[in-house]
């Protein structure tokens, strides 16, 4: 039984594919035998990218930034309870080991 190596395709080509796919002015088998690339790969391309595709038109990351403003304030507030927890284990600590300030 012969192996076949694995290919590495660069994002043109892929674009190229998936795109192909999108068009459906042929089928996915089709596509499959012209670039010798089983159709799961094809499809999974595909679906790539159309759950990507939004992301060509954001701006800076301004409404990438937007949707984790949330996310941002939970972790900030986070690092601030940290803060306050460290300082009190520090004073904790020397005052455990007889040092002052």
């Amino acid at each position: 039984m012969a192996y076949m190596k694995r290919r590495k395709h660069d994002a043109h080509f892929k674009a190229k594919v998936a795109l192909d796919a999108i068009k459906n002015e042929i089928t996915i088998a089709e596509l499959s035998n012209k670039h010798s690339i089983g159709p799961t790969q094809i499809k999974g391309w595909k679906s790539e990218l159309l759950d990507n595709a939004a992301s060509l038109f954001l701006k800076n990351g301004k409404e990438s930034f937007q949707d984790n403003s949330e996310q941002i304030a939970i972790l900030e507030r986070k690092i601030g309870q940290l803060i306050v927890e460290n300082d009190f284990l520090k004073k904790s600590s020397l005052k455990f080991h007889g040092k002052t300030d």
